[in-house]
């Protein structure tokens, strides 16, 4: 293959791939071992001492990584909460964060009853409207939080212009990319200095295996890379090398399967926002959309997540959900299998979403069979 750049697919395919020096295998071994042989001086020539520190599974995965988001370095986690937590640890006590008013609940809930407890402050602004940031920075603030499309009101934030906010006040940024995965959208070269996954997620994309990522902007000294690189491999949050495998076979297909999200996506929510028993939907892909202008301009596809209310409240919405049967009930997303959630239930009673929201996984399935199954579900709403 000639030297020019390699297109998205092609990267996303061979990305980590390393024959094996010993037999030439294509796909790489699994290697199990916790403890590698030092040298009779003590050292250890092929560079792993301990499954903690590394592993030759975790590092063929963190090189895809970040040959894929472009970064100068990736390090993987058990889950995403564990990239998270990772990242926030990396901070000092006293340190300001700004994060979105509409983003994962689980960062709230790790800033609220954990870090917040230790020394963490922080604000929750609609980074979605443009200049709301500025308000919220602090001479303390260390780090703008951005989640993109977010969870689970797929707002769209325009990155550039936040980073280049934040980097004047001297802010870090980063971007929780898990709904748009490198394949759509390539936060580092938009200006951020992190970039988080839950690669349990798209990036996994089968539903089997948990997972989470940090790739980092090369900068001088990497203070906070080398903090989160500690939180991973002192605190132990590190994925199995069965896990990193599995993770990595997924890249492979990313790309193919990044495109049959967007279409299925597209095709159920203009049917969702045609149809009389939905009050609003929520996807950055119509361009009735707040987000569509900003999303259009950063993102090359516009995911595989859709989120719509149903007229008639939180049981109706209930209802609907009951009478999928293509699409499954259960938490999580970015698997080949379309998924439902009532997302308000599962946040609890301190939620912020809204009640009647159903929040949609579009998987690889035919887009006909998933707007045959909504049709049928939504036909007895208000009867």
């Amino acid at each position: 293959m000639s030297d020019a750049p390699r297109r998205f697919a092609t990267r996303a395919a061979h990305a980590g791939l390393t024959p094996e020096p010993t037999t030439g295998a294509v796909i790489p071994p699994l290697h199990l071992s916790t403890t590698f042989e030092r040298d009779p001086d003590g050292d250890y020539p092929r560079g792993y001492v301990y499954g903690r520190t590394d592993n030759p599974n975790r590092r063929a995965l963190e090189a895809a990584l970040t040959e894929l988001e472009g970064g100068s370095e990736a390090i993987a986690f058990t889950s995403g909460m564990a990239a998270t937590a990772a990242v926030l640890r990396a901070l000092d006590p006293g340190d300001h964060v700004v994060i979105p008013t509409d983003a994962y609940h689980g960062l709230r809930g790790l800033l609220r009853e954990r870090l917040g407890p230790a020394g963490l402050t922080w604000d929750a602004v609609d980074l979605a409207v443009t200049g709301s940031l500025d308000a919220a920075l602090r001479p303390t603030t260390r780090l703008v939080w951005v989640e993109t499309p977010s969870n689970p009101l797929l707002r769209v934030t325009d990155l550039a212009a936040v980073c280049a906010r934040a980097h004047a006040h001297g802010a870090r940024v980063i971007c929780d990319s898990t709904w748009a995965t490198p394949a759509l959208q390539r936060p580092l070269a938009l200006g951020a200095d992190l970039v988080l996954h839950s690669t349990t997620k798209f990036l996994n994309g089968h539903g089997d295996v948990l997972g989470g990522a940090v790739v980092a902007q090369a900068e001088p000294g990497q203070t906070i890379v080398d903090r989160v690189r500690a939180e991973q491999r002192l605190a132990g949050a590190v994925p199995s090398p069965f896990d990193c495998w599995l993770t990595l076979r997924g890249l492979r297909t990313l790309a193919l399967r990044m495109r049959a999200h967007c279409e299925g996506a597209a095709r159920v929510a203009a049917f969702l926002a045609a149809h009389p028993a939905i009050e609003a939907v929520h996807y950055p892909g119509l361009p009735s959309d707040p987000g569509h202008a900003v999303a259009a301009r950063q993102m090359s596809g516009f995911g595989g997540m859709v989120s719509a209310r149903v007229r008639g409240g939180a049981a109706e919405a209930m209802a609907v959900a009951a009478r999928l049967r293509v699409f499954r009930r259960a938490t999580s997303l970015g698997g080949v299998e379309s998924l439902v959630e009532h997302r308000a239930s599962m946040e609890g009673h301190d939620t912020a979403t809204p009640l009647n929201l159903l929040r949609f996984s579009v998987g690889i399935e035919d887009p006909d069979d998933l707007v045959d199954d909504l049709g049928a579900a939504l036909a007895r709403v208000g009867g």
